[in-house]
Formats: C-alpha cells, structure tokens, sequence
C-alpha cells in the first residue's frame, strides 16, 4: 500500500464546495474595523457634461444677486441728482432759404411756472389718468412696467415708455431727452433718490411745470393759454383730459393743426377720462354728458408771423416723418437748416394769393368771406424740389397749413390719373375698344355706370348737364363725371388706385378706395402730395419723392446726413405725356382757360370738392409744377363750409381764383426763363380723332331721350343727339364734322352714320345733299349719298344720333 492517502469517493448527490472567494483587499488607510471611503463618482459624460450641477446652478444665482446688489449700491452711491438744466441751455434752430438767407428763427421757450395749487384737481387727475394712474402709491421707479415695455418694443408691438411720472420728471428737468442707455441708468438712480427727497405733490408740480405740450408750450399753464385761452386752475375735466392727451404725442394729436388725426386724439382723450372714472376722479354720469372740447386756433410770436410758421412746422414735420432728426432732438436745438425754397419764388406765391383772392374779401359784409383760406405748393418737376409754399394768411392768425392738411376733397383734380392708367394699362371700354383721349363715351347726366358688380352708381354732372357722346379729351375738359366714372371701371378702379400712388398719392389717404367713385375725387389728398404727383406727369412720368431740405448741420460744423432722393418710373412716358396733351386743352378750350394768363405753354385740370367746400387748381408747365386751393372753414368750429357767395362771387370753382392765382405766380415765378414747350410722346391714336365703333343698338321713337342723348329743337348739340323734332337752322357738330340744314327738315333720322374730320352735310330745301371725308347725308327722308363714306338709312319722323358710346347701357 501507498503511503499516500487515497481519495474518498462522494456520497451521491454530493458536489464539491466552491473555494472561498477571497478578502477583498482592504482600502487604503482603512485599519482594522473603520469604515471604507465611497468609491469616486464616475465622470459625466455626453450631454450630461453641458448641464450645470445645482451646486454650479446655486453659486451662479447667488454671484449673479450679489453682482445686481453691488452694482445697484454702487450706481447709487455714484449718480448724483444733477443741477436741475431748466432747458436753460436750450438753443434755436435757424432756417434758411436756398439762397442761405435767413427764413426763420425757433427756440423761444413758452412757459409759465405754477404751484400745484394753481392747477384744477381735474387737470391734475387728467394727467395722472394718463400717464400714471398709481402715481402717488407706487415707487419711484417700476420695474415690471420697464420690462414690459422693453417686451413690447423688442417683439414688434410698438415703443412703450414704462416710466413713472418721477422718471419723466427726471428726464424733462434733470437730464435730457436721448435715448441712450447712459441716460436710462442715471434716470433710474435720479429717480428712486429724488423720492426720498421729494414728495409726490413736489415731483407731480415739477412735471406739471416742464412737460412739452405742443404749440411751444412748456408746461401745463402756457398749454392751457396755449389751447384755450384759460388759466390751469379753470380747466375742467374735458378740457383736462385733452391737454393730458397730448402728452402721448403733443404734435400728432393737435386736432387744429392735424384735422386729420382728430379719431386718434379723440381716442386718446376718451381713454384718459375713462381712467378718471375707474380712479373715481370723475362721476359716470359727468361723463357720459361730455362732448370733445374744440381747441381754439393757435396763436403764435410774430417771430412765426407770416408763412414762417407754416414752413417752420412743415420742415420739422418732414425731418420726423422721413426720420432725419426726431421731435425731441430736434426741440432741443442748435441746427441749421437750408431749405429748397427759393424767395423770390415764395414772395410771388403770397402776392398771387393777396391779390386774387385775400384782397377781394369784405370779412364785416360777407359772412362767408370768414370762411375762405387758402393752400399752395410748387414742385421743381426735374428735381422734386419745393421751390414755394403757401399756408395760409398768416400763421399768428391761422394756425393750420393750407399745404399740408388732408381733409378736404381733391375733387376732378384726381380725373388725370384715371386717363393716366388706362394708358397705362393699355385698358378696354366695356365692348373691348383700346382707350384712347378720342375714345366716345356717354356723357349723360346720372347714368348708370357699366360692368361694376359693387351696386348701382350714377353720378351727377356739374349742374346736371347732360353731354351726350363725347370723347374723352372733351369729357376732360368740360370735367364729366359720369364718363369719368364710367372709365374707372374699364379700367379698374384698384389700377387707378394703383397708379395715384405710383405718381405720389400716399396709399394711406383717407378715401382713397377702389370704387367708381374714386375718379370723382372723394380722396383728400394734401396740396402738396397733389404737387408731387402732377410734378410726376410734367417730368414724362419719373417721380422725384419731394424734399424740402438740402443741408443740416448741427451746432455750426457737424453735418447731417439726408435720406438719399427717390426716383422711380411711375408710369410710362407715353401715360404721362399723353395725359399732358389732354391737360393742355383743358387750359386752351376747357374749364381753365384763366391759366392761359401764365403766357406759358401750360396743362392743368380743375376741381372742385362736395358743397364747394373747396376749389382747386392743379397744372404744370415744363418747368414748374403748382397746385392751388382755395378752402372754406368755420375759425371758430374748424368745419368745412361752402363757398358759395366767397368774394362776391356766385359760387368759387377751381377755374377762378385757384387759376388765377397759378397764372399770376407761375408767370412771376418763370419771369427772366426761357420759355420751354412740352416735348411729348403720345400714345398711338391720341392724335386722331376716330369714329366710334357701335352705333345705337336702337333708334329711340319720336320725342324721347336715347339713353344719354339730348334733345335740342333749333339749338346746338354738344356731340350729342337731335331726337324727335324739327331742326331748324341748328347745327350739329361731331369733332370737326358739319351739319347745316337751310329751310328745314323735318323728323330726319341717321342710324348708323357719322359725320366726321370736317365731313359736311347739307339740306336745302328737301333736296339731296353730299357728304364727304366719311360723313353721312340724310335728305329730307330720302336716302342719303356718301362720297368715301357710309350709305345711313332712312326714317321718317325719327331722330339725329350721335356717336354711340361704347360703355352705353345697352337697350
């Protein structure tokens, strides 16, 4: 046997037992029983690594409140309240004319300090109401207002101030009027340490005090003198709540000078007496019997007296509204401005107007001579430069300029710019003819217009004549609305609309609409946007976006930058120059033949607005573009009011003064200039005189009226018809064709023959007569003869037609 001991056999089902695993090996620096350290966190990787830890999250929003409290102490301790500036520093603005003599001079400062004990507690609550209603119960500063209004302004939903009364205050009195972020931290520490000096009435008086309320005035004593000839301590709710109004916008809301904001305004000053009763500063039932106060009309220093003041606001409006210098900015001073105006020029408007109009008015006799104003601009065609401006009387005694303002109706002065786009737009009468100035229409009084789904429309001629068929160059001339309305809807009245605006109409003018009526000028359009868009049609169709200015510069030597001028084609050559040529018989042979007296080569058009509230006069020579308007409205109420009996006159239409005084000016304006003819490119068949392409559907039965046509018996027709009766001795004439009966015909009838380019037709005694160039003969109901012509048919007892237009109603 071995030594060795021999291995025993396993139970069944017995399975050897696994070794023990081994300790595991102790931790470093662990000793006998301590505890083992945790293991190091695994690193994080991925996105995980871009997500702070809330450890990070918690050390970053205690830095981020311990920086805010650091910088807020230390900005504190840093802004001091500066001496108070009192715009004692505040400079004026001189403007010159383009010759660099001087025009005018601004800058006076208008103010009249007073306690607040001086000021009605409902101008005081006003003004609250509409600036800061929780003004004498929250802090100086608000910061939710301030983010709120940084909100707005970033996403687009329009520039909000966000500050406090005691910021305003800060701003008009201690600091300026920048917007810069410098100014907006010292106004926030300005603010919040003038209210631990200050109480609430103190700031509230001090806001009160320099606070710009438009027409100069500097705080609310001079606003109230300003607008309503009262002291601040009698100003009573309504006329409170207006004043506070115009703090939001001082100029824009001055409804005498801007009429055509007056809804703004009116919204403004119902939302501030709303607030006035949500406050409870003002019973439901004081104001639910409340009526908007008229302000009076502005007084001025004589430093404005004249037409200073007029181009003095038009300027400052035109830096704001092309953006060049802001109303701020520009109050503060120190610029020099060259205008376009030349003087001599702007002394030949006030002459013209002087004489033909201002020293024909008997203002103790008439009542309606207190009612006449005037408005006047002139346009440099090649430059779009305003070389003269006429506002109005004089601006200490009439506040609102006549050049500017958009309320009154353009009237047939907007007819040229149909004509314009139906050349434009190569349109088509209703039967499919291309429009030309030779194209026949209806001239019918109060007829139907044709191929407008928008209602019935039928607009009534001057005095109700009724035309008959008429070209479109005599339409022009004798100003026929019922053909004008007519071709607005062949062509399209949303094209029309269209092409006002490419010449210069702005598209926001009020009833500027795309309707039939649109031709009839119901628009109210600026004297001046009239300018700009004649000037448009004088230039062949180029327009030059006007401008006033030609240099600024600031404090003597900074020069500002100007908007570079805008030209654009507007509309074709031929579309302007063709509307040129029918203008131009508007002055030789229609309604403004008093423009002839400019002894120039001239084309214009006349108009006048509803109830003859104004008159106008719109023209060019190839030098000069001049609009004209003579207005009528009450001082004291500011309403539109007729003219009828102006001057001694039965009625003032746009033929009349507006013309006369386009003729006395242009002509003084042009003195020592060589005369210019117009050089025009006409559209194909504007020159000749055509025939109509359809005759009457329908001859009309004895001693009635064809649709459109008129009825004369021994008279004279205006391209019209003769129906129904006897002519004896009349004449008929259609563009140059003749008619003549000698010894009478009786109920003779053409249907379907014209009498054209100086064809002649006679009847003598019942025999047969001859017509030649393309004419018609009727004969003493016997058939007529031509000669290179047309056989006409007979009737007896019928009636003489005249070209048939092609936008008829159809029988």
């Amino acid at each position: 046997m071995s030594d060795q001991p021999q291995p025993q056999q396993p139970a069944q089902g017995w399975a050897p037992r696994e070794p023990e695993a081994a300790a595991a090996p102790e931790a470093p620096g662990a000793v006998g029983g301590e505890k083992p350290k945790k293991p190091k966190r695994p690193k994080r990787t991925g996105w995980r690594r871009i997500i702070p830890t809330w450890r990070m999250t918690l050390a970053g929003v205690v830095t981020l409140v311990a920086l805010l409290i650091g910088a807020f102490y230390l900005g504190y301790s840093l802004v001091k309240i500066p001496p108070a500036n009192a715009l004692a520093t505040k400079q004026s603005n001189v403007y010159l004319y383009a010759d660099g003599t001087q025009l005018a001079r601004d800058g006076e400062v208008n103010r009249e300090s007073v306690g607040l004990d001086q000021v009605s507690a409902n101008a005081q609550h006003a003004v609250l109401a509409a600036e800061d209603r929780d003004f004498y119960s929250e802090s100086a500063v608000d910061p939710k207002a301030m983010v709120r209004a940084g909100w707005n302004t970033a996403t687009g939903k329009g520039t909000q101030s966000g500050s406090t009364i005691t910021q305003q205050y800060v701003k008009n009195y201690y600091l300026g009027q920048e917007q810069t972020v410098t100014r907006k931290v010292k106004e926030f520490f300005i603010s919040i340490k003038l209210d631990r000096t200050e109480s609430k009435s103190e700031i509230l008086e001090g806001y009160l005090n320099t606070s710009y309320f438009g027409r100069n005035a500097y705080g609310i004593q001079a606003a109230a003198q300003a607008y309503y000839g009262k002291d601040a301590t009698d100003l009573d709710a309504g006329r409170g709540a207006y004043l506070a109004a115009l703090l939001n916008a001082p100029s824009e809301y001055d409804v005498v000078a801007h009429p055509e904001n007056k809804a703004a305004a009116v919204a403004r000053w119902n939302y501030v007496l709303d607030g006035m009763v949500k406050k409870g500063w003002l019973t439901e039932s004081a104001r639910s019997g409340m009526k908007f106060p008229m302000p009076k009309e502005a007084t001025a220093s004589t430093s404005m007296s004249g037409q200073r003041g007029y181009i003095v606001g038009a300027i400052k409006d035109y830096l704001t509204t092309n953006k060049i210098i802001d109303a701020d900015t520009l109050e503060a001073g120190g610029y020099r401005i060259t205008t376009t105006l030349q003087k001599s020029k702007q002394d030949a408007f006030v002459k013209a107007v002087n004489d033909q109009v201002m020293s024909k008015l008997d203002k103790k006799s008439r009542k309606v001579d207190n009612y006449v104003r005037a408005g006047g601009a002139s346009v440099d065609p090649k430059t779009g430069r305003i070389v003269a401006m006429y506002g109005g009387i004089d601006y200490v005694k009439q506040y609102t300029n006549g050049a500017t303002r958009g309320d009154f109706q353009v009237g047939s002065t907007f007819k040229p710019f149909v004509l314009t786009s139906a050349i434009q737009n190569g349109s088509q009468t209703q039967d499919g003819q291309t429009i030309t100035p030779n194209t026949y229409y209806d001239g019918t009084n109060k007829r139907p217009v044709e191929g407008w789904n928008g209602g019935s429309y039928a607009p009534e001629n001057e005095d109700s004549v009724s035309y008959g068929d008429i070209t479109l160059r005599t339409a022009t001339d004798k100003s026929v609305n019922s053909v004008y309305a007519q071709l607005a809807v062949d062509v399209g009245p949303d094209k029309v609309k269209k092409t006002a605006i490419a010449l210069g109409i702005p598209s926001d003018t009020p009833d500027l609409t795309a309707t039939p009526s649109i031709a009839l000028g119901p628009s109210t359009a600026s004297v001046l946007d009239m300018a700009e868009a004649y000037a448009t049609l004088a230039n062949h169709g180029q327009r030059h976006t006007y401008t006033m200015i030609s240099k600024i510069t600031k404090d003597g030597t900074d020069e500002i930058k100007l908007p570079e001028q805008k030209t654009t084609r507007a509309v074709s050559r031929e579309a302007a120059d063709t509307t040129t040529s029918v203008l131009q018989s508007v002055v030789d042979n229609g309604t403004a033949t008093a423009a002839q007296a400019a002894d120039r080569p001239a084309a214009g058009k006349t108009g006048t607005a509803e109830e003859d509230t104004a008159a106008w006069f719109a023209g060019y020579t190839p030098d000069l573009a001049t609009v004209v308007s003579v207005m009528g409205q009450d001082p004291t109420t500011a309403a539109h009011k007729s003219l009828y009996g102006a001057m001694g006159l039965e009625r003032v239409n746009g033929g009349g003064a507006p013309a006369e005084i386009w003729a006395q000016f242009t002509k003084a304006a042009l003195k020592g200039t060589e005369t210019s003819d117009f050089d025009l490119e006409l559209q194909d068949g504007a020159e000749t005189v055509a025939p109509p392409s359809l005759q009457p559907s329908q001859p009309a039965t004895t001693g009635d009226q064809d649709n459109g046509g008129t009825t004369t018996t021994g008279g004279q027709g205006d391209q019209g018809q003769t129906q129904g009766g006897t002519t004896d001795g009349g004449t008929t004439t259609t563009d140059g064709g003749t008619t003549t009966t000698t010894g009478g015909t009786t109920g003779t009838t053409t249907t379907g023959g014209t009498t054209t380019d100086g064809g002649t037709t006679t009847t003598d005694g019942g025999t047969t007569g001859t017509t030649t160039d393309g004419g018609t003969t009727t004969t003493g109901g016997t058939t007529g003869t031509t000669t290179d012509g047309t056989t006409g048919g007979t009737t007896t007892g019928g009636t003489t037609a005249g070209p048939q237009s092609t936008a008829r109603k159809k029988e």
